[in-house]
């Protein structure tokens, strides 16, 4: 019949772009978003799907009747089921525990095998949803690893659809790219495209507090990552697809923004989305906001509200997690560092000698002192542990440079960060950093913690 296509997968692409109307009215800049939450399987992914496994077909590693067997947070699982129900493949998929039932229940409705794994656990643990996938290939005859992580067809799905509709869609009048950073593929393969385009394009990151991706682009070293609610985005190790050097700014948005902004775009703009489309856009905003420019953004928006209808579209699971107004009995970061005597923040630069750090801190009564670059950005920190063994091993003297006793045993949060989830993060890092728009603005110690936590319980009883 004429208009029709041959099968589902031909649908996938050729979604639209809407302006901003409500949400973004205040900025100088014109930001509009990419409706990829309209592909066939609800998401992006429906296009990097159909490029690993049309890949993997062309180099012979699918045979017939094979098992796709791959670690996502749902999105990537889906459009590979997709593919797979037409090209007649079997599935698992090992997800984080932290994911939504509806994107569980979506996969298994594709006869899809669901293994689930603890989220709260290194990525080189044997339970780590990483590690068990890789554990199931083996196990499996016949398996292929779609990899997405590691796999080149993955930005190569998006420097071959995505940025081209993207550009033959706007005539090229696009200046700036935002999208949250997860495995990287979006960013790396749009960007890749953009850059060939303009050389003056700007491709933005946005990146959810507890991934290590904000500290690893502006200081270069590995913190500490922490769980966070927001689903498909951000990362705890460094995928091979995602091509940091790309990239001009990144922004760094709390769970919280990315589920208010989400709210907010269903119910002002009519768009029908999911928390990393409420990160992407509220990190566009902040952009926008810094900026002040006159320009046109452009935002992908990867998937849809269909899958997290009982969390972030569910007043009861907002409140019990304190992503609504209601008073949080606990309150946040900004709350913690004005319950203290107010004192300055006290820091060392790079190349400073021990003696001199030594003395900083017994002045001041610390045992952490952050360390700063010479653009006055975090570095990392020095604790009372690292002079000891430094001093204990002889290894080098009072007048040796601070710089190679610099951990990262650190995280960092922002002033909005709920209280209640410093005791995860005091759990794998040393102390807290609390830093708002690159400027460290204070350091929590697990005894500030337990002082402040203290002194709630003591006026509540």
């Amino acid at each position: 019949m004429t208009g029709a296509k041959a099968n589902i997968l031909e649908a996938i692409g050729g979604t639209p772009i809407v302006k901003l109307q409500k949400v973004a009215k205040h900025v100088a800049a014109e930001i509009f978003v990419k409706c990829e939450y309209l592909n066939p399987a609800g998401s992006m992914k429906d296009r990097v799907a159909l490029n690993i496994v049309s890949d993997a077909e062309r180099r012979g590693l699918l045979g017939a009747g094979a098992t796709i067997v791959e670690a996502t947070s749902g999105n990537t699982g889906m459009g590979l089921a997709l593919v797979a129900a037409l090209r007649g493949y079997q599935c698992v998929f090992v997800m984080p525990d932290k994911m939504s039932q509806e994107k569980v229940a979506a996969l298994r409705a594709f006869g899809a095998r669901v293994v689930i794994c603890p989220t709260a656990v290194e990525p080189e643990d044997p339970r780590s949803y990483y590690q068990t996938a890789k554990r199931i290939v083996q196990e499996t005859p016949g398996a292929y690893y779609a990899n997405q992580y590691h796999n080149p067809s993955n930005p190569e799905a998006h420097y071959l659809s995505t940025a081209p509709e993207i550009w033959a869609q706007t005539n090229g009048e696009v200046d700036v790219f935002v999208a949250g950073m997860g495995t990287g593929g979006t960013i790396s393969g749009c960007g890749r495209y953009f850059r060939e385009k303009k050389k003056d394009f700007r491709l933005i990151g946005v990146d959810p507090i507890g991934s290590l991706y904000y500290e690893y682009v502006k200081t270069g070293r590995m913190t500490r990552p922490f769980s966070y609610y927001v689903e498909g985005i951000g990362e705890d190790f460094l995928p091979t697809t995602m091509n940091l050097k790309i990239l001009d700014e990144v922004i760094r948005v709390d769970d919280k923004e990315c589920f208010l902004m989400t709210r907010e775009l269903v119910r002002q703009e009519g768009l029908y989305v999911g928390g990393s489309s409420g990160a992407a856009v509220a990190g566009a905003i902040k952009y926008a906001e810094m900026s002040k420019r006159k320009e046109n953004i452009l935002v992908l928006l990867p998937d849809s509200a269909q899958k997290y209808l009982s969390k972030i579209f569910d007043d009861k699971w907002m409140r019990e997690n304190g992503f609504l107004d209601e008073p949080d009995l606990l309150g946040t970061v900004s709350q913690l560092l004005r319950s203290r005597p107010e004192r300055p923040v006290v820091t060392a630069k790079l190349g400073v000698r021990v003696r001199d750090v030594i003395a900083q801190m017994r002045d001041n009564g610390i045992s952490q002192l952050p360390v700063v670059g010479p653009n006055g950005r975090l570095a990392g920190i020095v604790a009372e542990v690292d002079l000891l063994n430094h001093l204990v091993k002889g290894e080098g003297g009072l007048d040796s440079p601070i710089d190679d006793l610099v951990e990262s045993d650190y995280a960092t949060v922002s002033p909005a960060t709920r209280v209640h989830l410093m005791r995860n993060i005091f759990n794998d890092a040393k102390v807290v950093v609390v830093e708002e728009r690159d400027k460290i603005v204070g350091v929590i110690t697990k005894i500030d913690l337990i002082e402040y936590l203290a002194e709630r319980r003591g006026s509540v009883v």
